[in-house]
């Protein structure tokens, strides 16, 4: 067995030595940063909307749209740390640098949160609460803002430079990969119930300061920790962004779209290695005209002519693109679940903040409610591996749900979520209805609310899989950072369109005494049919997501390395 890793360097750029580089050790110095990732973005929040109510005096509306945004943007950014990450810096130096950001945002978050002149007096009795200033907000967004953009470039490649510690034509290290897949979602979970526990707790009882410091002194350790493995990673040289072929194989396309294609397919051009070719497919035929070959495609170089990429692509490039369009249909019928989830960590948690939540001497921070959600996950995750995959192993002959039926059963618990977060709602607000909805806190158990928190949890506990499994084994080989960008854009919109519908929402029905559907105060409110709105969008999603899967397993042509047919670059090249 060769010690050198063919496809990676160590730190001086070499061939990386198989027993001096990769492995456990490395891949276990790296899981620290998302651990420290987790326990900063979800403490923050999970907990952020009972902030913007009770301290910056602002209405239950738009603390939820704040929270989202938030979320939102950090997923986005995911896209933006990918691409830097696969064009220019290379994940190591990404995840240092965007550590970094994050850290910088949670220190100016804790101080945004300690100095009284960067948030509202305290409500006074009989006198309307003063809402935070222009200049109150904007620190508050700069640090939030930074976290997220923290969060983009740390999400987009902590996974991805774990697995690159692996190397995948290995028998030993491909299964120490699968290995360290289930443990990068385990300390996903860890970091999350941290957050959601302890972190809160922090932030209710000693102070929101001293627990975003505490998480800006975690990521600083976190980050020497990282940098201390420096000589034992594993790196992979930057090839640049599947993003440009997208626009070289769109940009020729179009170009040509005059011209004819070829009945043959072999009179396509193609110039990839014999056994990494992809076979053409009959789909999206005008992606095609992006491989015919004509005058002017060519660039003398040398002793050689090399195609110009704008002008004319490989038949592998053009199928890989399309490879990339067949996911969108699936793609699209997955955001509305997170759009579900938006409602676990903002109006869930305002409802159980207006609840009963002692338990003999303790009281129950509202935000640590979710801590019934990430339970729900981790329940979850062991029954289908300790139980659900043996039995249907034995009884399919298949090792657990394809990932589409993962999506599909994550899709029906949000929407039996939903539907039983608007029963819980009306159950609330009759109990407020008959003793006064100006009571600060209703003689209701906050305990209603864990089957609307389990079922959603659930089914992030299926979907999440089976996203990261779809978006990840069906997208080309050279386009695997880029397919996990498109599965995190999918939490993104799902924030962005509860914000959506927030406003919606609140537009049509509210009144300018800040009554409606989505209340100022959510006691005055009928947040019961704001959930029922999201059941029935959620039920329509589940019929078109079956729809588009249904299409999907019957477009999707059966893998292939080779490609029958299509002639090599040489030839074609000759023909010119």
């Amino acid at each position: 067995m060769s010690w050198e890793v063919s496809d990676a360097v160590d730190y001086k750029g070499f061939s990386a030595d198989r027993s001096k580089t990769g492995g456990w050790v490395p891949a276990a110095l790296i899981l620290g940063i998302e651990i420290c990732e987790r326990l900063s973005t979800m403490g923050i929040a999970v907990n952020l909307v009972t902030y913007l109510d009770g301290t910056m005096h602002l209405p239950s509306s738009t603390s939820a749209n704040i929270v989202t945004d938030f979320m939102g943007t950090s997923f986005l950014l995911c896209l933006l740390g990918g691409f830097l990450a696969d064009s220019f810096l290379g994940r190591y130096r990404t995840i240092a640098i965007f550590a970094l950001i994050q850290t910088l945002g949670t220190a100016m978050l804790a101080i945004s949160t300690k100095l009284p002149r960067l948030r509202p007096p305290p409500c006074q009795p009989r006198r309307p609460c003063e809402q935070a200033d222009g200049l109150q907000m904007g620190i508050l967004y700069l640090a939030l803002y930074l976290v997220a953009l923290g969060t983009g470039g740390l999400k987009s490649s902590v996974s991805g430079f774990g697995t690159d510690q692996f190397d995948d034509k290995d028998k030993k290290e491909r299964a120490q990969m699968a290995y360290f897949f289930n443990r990068f979602f385990l300390f996903i979970s860890v970091g999350t119930l941290t957050a959601v526990t302890v972190l809160v707790y922090v932030q209710d009882e000693v102070g929101r300061s001293i627990a975003y410091g505490a998480c800006s002194v975690a990521m600083l350790v976190a980050i020497l920790v990282f940098l201390s493995g420096t000589r034992r990673y594993r790196y992979k040289k930057c090839f640049g962004s599947p993003v440009v072929q997208i626009m070289q194989v769109a940009a020729a396309s179009i170009k040509k779209r005059g011209l004819e294609a070829p009945y043959d397919v072999g009179c396509l051009y193609e110039d990839g290695p014999e056994g990494s070719r992809i076979r053409h497919t009959d789909q999206f035929r005008c992606l095609d005209k992006a491989a015919v070959v004509a005058e002017g495609d060519f660039v003398k170089g040398g002793h050689n002519s090399v195609p110009n990429p704008w002008k004319l692509c490989s038949v592998t490039r053009v199928e890989e693109v399309k490879m990339m369009i067949r996911l969108l249909p699936v793609w699209a019928t997955t955001i509305i679940f997170w759009t579900a989830y938006a409602q676990m960590i903002t109006f869930s948690v305002e409802q159980a903040s207006t609840m009963e939540r002692s338990i003999g001497s303790f009281q129950i921070p509202a935000g640590s409610l979710t801590v019934f959600f990430v339970a729900a996950i981790m329940i979850t995750l062991a029954v289908y591996d300790r139980f659900i995959m043996p039995l249907w192993k034995k009884w399919k002959g298949k090792p657990g749900f394809s990932n589409l039926q993962r999506i599909a059963i994550g899709l029906a618990l949000s929407t039996l979520g939903m539907l039983a977060a608007a029963i819980t709602e009306r159950k609330r607000l009759s109990v407020a209805a008959s003793v006064g909805r100006a009571a600060a806190t209703l003689p209701v158990s906050v305990f209603l609310l864990i089957p609307q928190f389990f079922l959603v949890g659930s089914g992030e506990a299926f979907i999440y899989t089976g996203q990261l499994d779809f978006f990840i084994t069906q997208s080309p080989k050279g386009m695997k950072t880029m397919s996990t960008g498109l599965f995190l854009t999918t939490l993104s919109l799902g924030f962005f369109v509860s914000s959506f519908l927030v406003s919606i929402v609140k537009q049509a029905t509210g009144t300018s005494a800040g009554q409606g559907w989505l209340a100022d105060n959510i006691n005055y409110g009928r947040l019961d049919c704001f959930y029922g709105l999201l059941t029935v969008l959620s039920v329509v999603n589940f019929v078109a997501f079956l729809g588009c899967a249904a299409w999907y397993n019957r477009q999707n042509p059966k893998p292939t390395l080779e490609m029958e047919k299509i002639g090599n670059g040489s030839s074609m090249e000759e023909k010119v």
